[in-house]
């Protein structure tokens, strides 16, 4: 029944947890259509300063393409 009603392409990925400097990251790793692209987040409880993993790029919260029903619409390995 879900093969009918999800649509396409699915969001396929693996989530990870990491600990650096007190935090924990949560990182995904994309696979099928979205395969390329990683995804980073971390529980911070305050807006204290922290350190930076030399892995942290620019933030994308707020870049539509990245917004799940987009990355629906038009894939990251059609980009």
């Amino acid at each position: 029944m879900l093969d009918e009603l999800c649509e396409r392409p699915l969001i396929e990925k693996t989530r990870n947890k990491i600990a650096f400097a007190g935090l924990t990251w949560e990182i995904d790793e994309f696979f099928g259509e979205n395969a390329g692209w990683w995804w980073r987040r971390w529980n911070r409880p305050t807006r204290q300063a922290f350190e930076a993993p030399g892995w942290l790029e620019e933030g994308m919260t707020g870049d539509p393409r990245y917004f799940k029903y987009n990355l629906i619409r038009r894939p990251y390995t059609a980009w």
